[in-house]
């Protein structure tokens, strides 16, 4: 059974943070992160996500290695890094396992991207459940324009 969620306050451990922050400091796992990357680690939900169709996935930072994520279910389980993306979605990796963690504002999912499809859909971490709540009395605006088509 699953340990129950517990909130937490940024994805790498305070001194981890602290480090992160003076780039003078001499840390060897922080050479292999960029300053957007260590932002994405430090906005990743944690703990028990329930998900569609009663499945949940657990996801925990790796207590000795700041910015690697654990990524754990039924069937699975990855040791994930952030990567930087174009549309502002969070997004971890397992790049062997071709794995990938997307978090949005209103949900998470978890990708196979060697065989292309979704392997987990619809987590919500109790920030994204708002996130979502809100968007139903405020729904964000239209991509596509119905109303100026030149008509």
């Amino acid at each position: 059974m699953d340990a129950p969620w517990t909130p937490t306050v940024g994805a790498m451990p305070a001194a981890a943070v602290d480090q992160a922050a003076n780039p003078a400091t001499d840390i060897p796992w922080l050479s292999q992160l960029s300053s957007p990357e260590i932002l994405i680690a430090q906005q990743i939900h944690q703990g028990n996500l329930p998900c569609e169709l009663g499945v949940s996935v657990r996801i925990q930072a790796d207590a000795t290695q700041a910015g690697v994520f654990h990524v754990q279910g039924k069937g699975f389980r990855y040791r994930m890094l952030p990567v930087q993306t174009s549309t502002g979605a969070l997004r971890l990796e397992d790049k062997k396992a071709g794995a990938v963690w997307l978090q949005l504002a209103n949900k998470s999912m978890l990708m196979d991207q060697k065989r292309g499809r979704r392997m987990v859909d619809d987590c919500v971490h109790p920030h994204q459940l708002a996130v979502a709540e809100a968007m139903k009395t405020n729904p964000p605006p239209s991509l596509i324009d119905t109303q100026g088509m030149g008509r």
